[in-house]
């Protein structure tokens, strides 16, 4: 455990890129009293709004938090949409770098608005447009990725199916962190697994690996993905999944996280269960971006990848027992290893 406080007093050291879809998360709290006499529906009698940048831009936030320097590349929509205003002024706020950001004209920003009364989620509204970006964004994303990759220790790949993030896009952006020996770490989606090759580390759920298993089997040409059972129920289940999905894409690890559960760390030739060490659960919503985000700053600052992923147990722990999409900071983490 001492490696891992020495570690941790060196994240903040760490220069990452976050590249994924972006995200304004609009949360609207209040009480209710009543149901309306319209539908059989709560009135919410809402106090208080407050604005979060969110996607990758949460992974970005995490890494502030945790002290490092963090640059976001993405897109959002029109320059003058209201919600992509918002996101800049609040990334901002947040020491968070967008000089990757790039806007699309007639595109909306996407935002997700959750209505909370007293603790509980009510309801959550999203606009979005998911399509596809333009080549001439593509073309400056790439221009941005590979003239600035040389500036950062880790890219970090987060893709929630908005359009960012296609095949071709996906693989070069692995590729070139490859090619410059940069960490590259990927919060996956499962329709683009075979496109996650050669990464660092992608870090999915047991949702998002069952989905992949699915996934790899149906577009597995050459007859090599050889695993039977689809479903992740036993921890038999989960070793062979995760021995599998390894081996396939030809990844340095593999963290697949579990909830309640914990997480279990595969690496050639080895894997380990890590136990939860969360004392108490209010809300899980953001965890991942925890995972990940401190995952890579400990790769960053030399620890080992088993050592990563025990640091981004107790991040995950710490930020699951707060309310709403949390972040944690050295401090607290500090505290927790302790």
């Amino acid at each position: 455990m001492k490696n891992l406080r020495k570690v941790v007093g060196k994240l903040n050291k760490a220069r990452v890129l976050v590249v994924g879809d972006l995200i304004l998360d609009q949360y609207i709290w209040g009480n209710v009293e009543r149901i309306s006499p319209e539908a059989p529906v709560p009135v919410v009698y809402a106090n208080r709004r407050n604005y979060v940048p969110g996607g990758a831009a949460n992974v970005a936030n995490n890494i502030s938090a945790l002290g490092a320097r963090v640059s976001l590349c993405g897109i959002l929509g029109d320059s003058k949409d209201p919600a992509t205003e918002m996101f800049q002024s609040e990334a901002k706020k947040l020491g968070i770098d967008t000089k990757g950001v790039f806007f699309e004209k007639g595109r909306k920003t996407t935002l997700k608005t959750r209505i909370i009364a007293g603790h509980q989620q009510v309801v959550r509204v999203d606009w979005e447009d998911v399509h596809d970006i333009s080549k001439s964004i593509k073309d400056k994303l790439t221009i941005f990725l590979d003239t600035n990759i040389k500036n950062f220790d880790a890219i970090v790949i987060e893709d929630y199916g908005k359009g960012l993030l296609d095949r071709e896009l996906t693989r070069n952006i692995i590729k070139t962190a490859k090619d410059f020996k940069k960490i590259v770490t990927v919060d996956p989606k499962e329709n683009n697994f075979d496109c996650y090759k050669h990464a660092t580390c992608i870090t999915p759920n047991r949702k998002e690996a069952q989905n992949a298993i699915r996934y790899l089997k149906m577009n597995d040409r050459g007859n090599l993905f050889k695993i039977y059972k689809e479903t992740l129920f036993t921890d038999n289940d989960i070793k062979n999944a995760g021995e599998k999905i390894l081996e396939y894409l030809q990844l340095e690890s593999l963290l697949i996280t579990l909830g309640e559960g914990g997480m279990w760390l595969f690496e050639k030739g080895k894997n380990k269960r890590i136990p939860t060490v969360a004392q108490e659960v209010f809300d899980v919503s953001g965890a991942g971006d925890t995972v990940i985000s401190s995952f890579t700053l400990a790769l960053c600052a030399g620890a080992s990848k088993l050592e990563a992923a025990y640091i981004a147990n107790f991040a995950a722990g710490i930020v699951v027992g707060k309310l709403g999409t949390a972040v944690t900071n050295s401090r607290e983490l500090l505290g927790r290893i302790k």
